[in-house]
């Protein structure tokens, strides 16, 4: 086990804390995966749930700073399972980690813990990469990046569910860089089952689950 240090700090953006599920991949210049809708009256109407549908294309943009919340004891987490049970999370997060609980919700959920971390990973990465959206949202909502979101818009996400309670966690613990991914500096990723053409450019990072992981 290895702690990653809690050190991402975005340009523009103060203090908000908060790549295809079973079956999502990105392809190069573009990642599908699903975007969540927010509880404001300024993002697009949510639509009844569906599960993400595969796409081939690639993801990546920068970070915003994280809310003062209850801190978890990292130091003393013996495991992801862990550290994902004692983690704090606010009641309503910033636009911003919405859209990335929303992308390991609707992307991950299925997945086990590392491998939804290691969706988190992607984005985060591709958020700092200056090559994709310099933000969360701009990533997950950039056109035939993510299955799931479509029209511009992310299905509703069943809020009281412990899939949307874990997506919240691991969206902090990404954000913050709180836990080491065997993702480490991915930016792609793709389910098992296919094998895009782009893959053959990129450099393998790890497999997780049903999905690769590429830099």
């Amino acid at each position: 086990m290895k702690f990653g240090t809690a050190a991402i700090i975005a340009t523009g953006v103060v203090g908000f804390f908060g790549a295809e599920a079973t079956g999502a991949f990105a392809q190069e210049g573009v990642l599908q995966t699903e975007t969540l809708s927010l509880d404001t009256a300024q993002e697009p109407a949510l639509v009844d749930e569906t599960m993400p549908v595969m796409v081939s294309e690639p993801v990546v943009q920068p970070l915003p700073e994280p809310v003062a919340t209850p801190e978890a004891d990292e130091d003393s987490a013996s495991s992801l399972r862990e550290l994902v049970s004692d983690m704090d999370t606010p009641k309503r997060l910033s636009r911003e980690m919405e859209c990335l609980a929303g992308a390991i919700y609707f992307e991950s959920r299925g997945e086990p813990l590392e491998g939804q971390l290691a969706v988190a990973r992607v984005i985060v990465n591709r958020a700092e990469s200056r090559v994709f959206p310099s933000d969360y949202c701009g990533v997950v909502y950039q056109r035939s990046q993510f299955s799931f979101v479509r029209g511009g818009r992310m299905p509703s996400i069943r809020r009281a569910s412990g899939a949307w309670q874990r997506a919240r966690k691991i969206a902090r613990i990404a954000h913050e860089d709180l836990w080491d991914s065997k993702a480490r500096d991915s930016l792609y990723f793709h389910a098992k089952r296919v094998r895009p053409s782009w893959s053959n450019r990129k450099i393998a990072r790890a497999t997780i689950s049903s999905h690769v992981f590429y830099r």
